[in-house]
This record gives structure tokens, sequence and C-alpha cells, in this order.
């Protein structure tokens, strides 16, 4: 049996049954948010070699792998009307072919293929960019020159990386999901839009490329949010040491 739990979002928390509700306190692991702040002499070099600096047209989705489960299929499906409006942006899809929740494709195919044969036909692919997993470098890089950052995911864990992307200032479209709630309000920190909502998604995305000073304010307020609430220095780390101490001392 336990005395004390610990959950980094109060969705998850919600989760468990009311019987262990009562023992689970929440607190984030939180972010370093002076090592993922905005940088506008921020640069990433892709693995076809081409450049991205801070204020190029870029969209980006990272997830450690491709599939369903963090709405790989809705972004992709967004991806030919955004792409036929933006001509000049570069998207950037970051994440692994394996299967990390939910399940696998059918046998010998991938979800990354799958949804990519989808609309291969109606985007321009020498503008997109798969990197596989990369290195916390570049991983901090890219939320820094991304000009909007695509995050959807089902009711289910939060990515760390939501709230790094938003640390770094990034403009967010996230899915109008519990967890991303949880994080943000819509007009106020961030965008939201339905899940399934293609043409909403496309419309989202198409919107932060053309207008990227019209969401500053956005990018401010997310980074606000998580100094403020998932420092992991100031707020976090320390919270969890009062934790572990007075569960023992209990």
């Amino acid at each position: 049996p336990a005395d004390a739990a610990l959950s980094p979002t109060a969705w998850q928390a919600s989760t468990f049954p009311d019987a262990v509700r009562p023992m689970i306190e929440v607190i984030h692991d939180g972010v370093d948010t002076a090592v993922m702040a905005p940088d506008p002499e921020a640069r990433v070099t892709l693995p076809s070699g081409r450049v991205l600096r801070a204020g190029d047209e870029v969209l980006t989705f990272i997830n450690r792998n491709m599939e369903p489960y963090r709405g790989y299929h809705i972004f992709m499906r967004a991806l030919p009307a955004v792409m036929a409006a933006r001509p000049e942006a570069q998207v950037v899809l970051v994440g692994g072919d394996d299967v990390s929740y939910g399940a696998r494709p059918p046998q010998g195919q991938s979800w990354k293929q799958i949804f990519l044969d989808e609309v291969s036909a109606r985007i321009d692919p020498a503008r997109l960019h798969f990197t596989g997993t990369v290195p916390y470098g570049t991983f901090k890089g890219l939320m820094q020159v991304s000009r909007v950052h695509a995050y959807l995911t089902y009711p289910f864990v939060l990515s760390w990386s939501l709230l790094e992307a938003m640390s770094a200032g990034a403009h967010v479209v996230g899915s109008r999901t519990a967890p991303v709630e949880e994080l943000i309000s819509d007009g106020v920190n961030g965008r939201l839009i339905d899940f399934f909502d293609v043409s909403g998604w496309s419309a989202a995305l198409i919107e932060g490329l053309a207008e990227p000073e019209r969401f500053a304010g956005l990018r401010r307020a997310a980074r606000e949010t998580i100094v403020a609430g998932y420092d992991m220095r100031s707020r976090c780390l320390p919270r969890a040491v009062d934790f572990v101490e007075r569960a023992g001392a209990a």
C-alpha cells in the first residue's frame, strides 16, 4: 500500500480511482526555463543541409514516434492545405517510426508511411523534413526557430515537449483535449483546435504562419505560463523535495 503519490499533471491525477486520488500530489518534473528560452539568433541545420533560422517560416511537429495517439494522422491530413497556402513554409517533423502508445499498424507498415502515402500527391516533399530522433540541442533549436508548433494528443500523458516549446516562446496550436487544456487557454497563451477538425487545423496553422506578429502576445504568455508554474529550479524541484521530506516524516 502507498501513503503518498505524485502526478505530473492534474489531468493524470484525475484518472485514478476516488479512493487513491486524495493521496496524489500534483508536481510536474519541470522545465529548465533558462536553457529552453527564446533566442532570436537561433539556427538549426537539418539532415538535408538546409539551415533554418529564427524568423523563418517554420512549422514543427514533434513526438517520440509518428502515431495516431499523438495526432500524426490529423497533422498530415492538414498539411496539403497548409503547404498550398504557404509556399515558403518548411515543415519539420521530429520523431521515430515505431509505436510508443496505442495500437500497432498492420504488419510490415508504419503509421508514418501510411499517413504520408495518404497525402503524398498533395504536398511538396522538398519542404517536408522528417529528421527522425534528434539530440536535445537540435530539439531546442527547432523550438526556438519554430514559427508555429503543432501539438496533438488523445487524452493521455502530456508530452514534456509541449512545455518546452512554450518555454522557448513557440506559438503552439494544440488539440482541445483535457491534458492540453490544462496548460493552454485558447487565445491567451496558444490556440486550441478540436482534435479531429482537419480543416480547422489547416486554417489555424496557415494563420499562424502568415501572421507571426499577430501572435507575439501568445508567445510571451506561453513562456510566462511555464516560468510561473513549471520552472524546474524555482518551483518544481523545491516542491518535490518538500513532498519527499513530508512523506518520509509521516
